[in-house]
């Protein structure tokens, strides 16, 4: 199975296992993750979740070779970046998250990682965009240019980095991200679930008032990238392991 789970007390733990292909979403994943985050929202002995990915990589994002499979009906893409969640979702990360995995990370509520962890979004070097959120979550999660700078320039950013800029809320040592979301994830089960529940559903409600325009924002960007030769040639490059030749249309 793509996706594993497992129960710690009022916490689930959602864990990508997918290590030969750098856990890359593809459509069975999707799934595997849609049915693991409906049964969060569901089950009211859940009172907050961990996403996580094996031990040495988060994501690398959308599988290319294949795709991630069609967004969900509750979920969206990857079965979980236009969820309307109630249930807090903690994201512990080692090695890396990037693209795809980068915006599975944005979008959860709270992010543990191990100081080798990595952020990226490294869309523009493959001639496309991310079409996951991380146009509009990006900046609002990070100071606007830091944003703009992984978003323009593909480049990586460290986990030390993170923290400092108030994305990570706990720098961990490698290995131990997972133990330490689910320390955080028990801070969080400590307090009255309803609580929790209405604070969370208030602060999304005005963190993400404008992310209807977001999306459509995005949906014209992937348009625009479609259209040019210059997608095609990234994800070719890609796959064939070599330098893009950009046409600049």
């Amino acid at each position: 199975m793509r996706v594993q789970t497992e129960r710690h007390g009022r916490v689930l733990v959602v864990r990508i296992d997918r290590p030969n292909k750098r856990n890359a979403i593809d459509a069975d994943t999707t799934r595997g993750l849609d049915a693991a985050l409906n049964e969060l929202d569901d089950d009211e002995e859940l009172w907050a979740g961990v996403l996580t990915g094996t031990s040495e990589v988060f994501s690398a994002g959308t599988d290319l070779a294949g795709g991630a499979g069609e967004p969900t009906a509750r979920g969206g893409e990857y079965g979980v970046v236009r969820r309307r969640r109630s249930t807090p979702l903690i994201a512990a990360v080692e090695g890396v998250a990037y693209g795809g995995g980068f915006e599975l990370v944005l979008a959860c509520d709270l992010v543990v990682a191990s100081r080798e962890a990595r952020f990226g979004l490294p869309e523009v070097s493959r001639g496309v965009i991310a079409t996951c959120g991380a146009l509009f979550r990006a900046p609002r999660a990070l100071p606007l240019n830091v944003a703009k700078e992984m978003l323009l320039t593909g480049d990586p950013l460290t986990a030390e980095r993170a923290w400092s800029l108030g994305l990570v809320n706990v720098l961990a040592e490698p290995g131990s991200a997972r133990s330490a979301a689910l320390a955080l994830a028990e801070r969080v089960c400590r307090n009255a679930p309803v609580s929790v529940r209405a604070s969370l559903q208030a602060v999304d409600a005005v963190a993400g008032a404008a992310d209807d325009e977001g999306w459509a924002a995005t949906d014209r960007g992937i348009a625009a990238v479609r259209a040019s030769q210059d997608s095609q040639e990234g994800v070719a490059a890609f796959l064939e392991k070599r330098a893009p030749r950009w046409a600049g249309r």
